[in-house]
């Protein structure tokens, strides 16, 4: 049962309801140290991930060569996108493009994020739904914060949240039991990878393209399989 998706979803419904309802009661300034605090605990995620790795090599070659194929392909604009595709469909609000593009970002950060990506996948593989809980926390307050300014419009994101979560969930549970608690391991890196990345966003300190970096992901598990079958071997 994927249990980490539904609470993380049910957190940005309900945060968005709670923001939208408080208003503008909440100060800039706290709202800019909270999500320092969001970044913190993202990368907090993200290191524990990391530690996890068991063939480095593997993983910096994922991580490169995944973020050079999505930045070829464009997928973070690609991404966007689709985000703003749906955004248009499930409400006619605002038509005011600076609310649009700040509906679009938030999106983007809920949907198409690493977290939540390698957050379901791992649901779905073995059934740890710790990350997605974990998220589901940070979710909860980030989504607060942005529906102070942007109104109930941030907890409809839920929907298409749930619907992305969803499809990852069932293919990690595919292919689940054909592989390696290295490849998991690789895996488990990579994501967290992305996650560290995530926080510095969060904090921007440096916009780093973590939609351009969601390739690496794909690439983690069949690249940790060839170096132990292929190349560690020869060493």
């Amino acid at each position: 049962m994927p249990i980490g998706i539904i609470f993380n979803c049910i957190a940005v419904a309900l945060g968005g309801i709670l923001g939208s309802v408080a208003g503008n009661c909440l100060q800039e300034d706290f709202k800019e140290k909270m999500n320092w605090i969001f970044g913190c605990c993202a990368m907090t995620m993200g290191i524990s991930s990391i530690v996890l790795m068991v063939n480095m090599p593997a993983v910096i070659l994922s991580v490169v060569v995944g973020t050079m194929i999505g930045l070829a392909v464009h997928l973070g604009e690609l991404i966007e996108g689709g985000i703003s595709r749906i955004q248009a469909f499930i409400s006619k609000e605002s038509t005011d493009a600076e609310y649009a593009a700040q509906i679009l970002t938030v999106s983007v950060l809920f949907c198409a994020s690493g977290t939540g990506i390698y957050g379901s996948m791992v649901s779905g593989m073995n059934g740890d739904h710790s990350i997605l809980i974990a998220k589901a926390i940070l979710d909860l307050f980030t989504a607060m914060i942005f529906s102070c300014t942007l109104g109930k419009m941030v907890s409809l994101i839920a929907i298409p949240q749930f619907v992305v979560m969803m499809i990852i969930f069932a293919l990690g549970r595919v292919i689940g039991p054909h592989i390696s608690e290295a490849m998991v391991g690789d895996f488990k890196a990579v994501g967290g990878v992305l996650l560290l990345a995530t926080g510095f966003r969060m904090i921007r300190i440096r916009m780093f393209p973590t939609a351009d970096m969601i390739p690496a992901m794909i690439l983690a598990m069949p690249v940790s399989y060839l170096w132990m079958t292929l190349i560690a071997p020869l060493l």
